[in-house]
């Protein structure tokens, strides 16, 4: 089962590497890790996607918790937060596909960042579904690169709604 954690830490040498040492101690495989500081320089969150059952979840959380440095830990369920994100991606484009490469990214509201010769660099950013869609349109042009964020994560207001 596939997990979204989000862990607030104290912004200090060696956190990351207990917790995500108590991932890996307890069987869970990380698709994704995204480390930040938050509004608090004292703070950072720790974002993770994880794979593994609801029970080791249940005590990888507990465990967490009662961590030196952790200062609250949130497991996502469906629907409870809003979660993006961020891809660049460098894509073969020349004088004939570069209209059609910036016709795409209208469609799915990214921006190119950058433009050479042979190729450009695009900018998105949105959930897991978007991001495969709009990579699936880009292969046949030829993709040369992807760098990407990692999930981020923030829990919704009760009635909040999404843009």
């Amino acid at each position: 089962m596939r997990h979204t954690l989000s862990v607030l830490v104290e912004n200090k040498f060696g956190v990351l590497a207990r917790v995500s040492g108590m991932f890996s101690g307890r069987g869970f495989n990380i698709d994704s890790l995204n480390v930040a500081p938050t509004h608090d320089p004292e703070l950072s969150r720790i974002t993770a996607v994880l794979n593994g059952d609801d029970t080791a979840l249940d005590m990888v959380t507990k465990q967490l918790r009662k961590l030196i440095n952790v200062v609250e830990v949130v497991d996502f369920h469906e629907g409870q937060a809003v979660q993006r994100e961020l891809l660049l991606v460098r894509v073969k484009a020349d004088s004939k596909t570069r209209s059609e490469i910036m016709q795409i990214c209208d469609i799915f509201r990214s921006k190119i960042v950058n433009v050479a010769h042979d190729a450009v660099i695009i900018e998105i950013t949105g959930d897991e579904g978007k991001l495969s869609a709009f990579l699936k349109l880009l292969d046949p042009f030829g993709i040369i690169e992807i760098a990407r964020t990692g999930l981020l994560a923030l829990k919704r207001e009760a009635n909040g709604t999404t843009v």
